[in-house]
């Protein structure tokens, strides 16, 4: 649940980088509430908790995946590719299935590294 948790309380922070096993342990978190807030919302016949649930984590979603776009040594404007119907969302899921830039970037120190240095 930190994996979920941590993107949330960086909700408007765009700056630094985030590990692939964070950003897709995220994402699939994200997922998982999305489901059971779906089945809510088709068992009380309203769509409104949906909608509010997606509004709420766009911010930190849009930040964690830039994280992860700048982990790659890319600008979070990649995220745009998103509008571009799926020639755009393969590469950028491909942008983002990618290892860490290696070493430092210029959006920071590899996280990998720091992990690593903590063990």
């Amino acid at each position: 649940m930190e994996y979920f948790l941590e993107p949330i309380r960086r909700y408007a922070d765009f700056t630094g980088r985030c590990r692939r096993r964070n950003f897709w342990m995220y994402v699939l978190i994200y997922n998982i509430i999305s489901l059971i807030i779906s089945a809510i919302d088709v068992a009380g016949n309203s769509k409104w908790l949906g909608i509010v649930y997606g509004l709420v984590l766009l911010l930190p979603s849009l930040a964690v995946t830039a994280r992860r776009l700048h982990d790659t040594g890319r600008s979070g404007w990649w995220q745009l590719l998103w509008f571009i119907p799926i020639v755009g969302w393969i590469v950028l899921i491909v942008f983002l299935c990618q290892d860490s830039d290696t070493g430092e970037n210029e959006y920071g120190s590899n996280p990998k590294a720091l992990d690593v240095a903590i063990e």
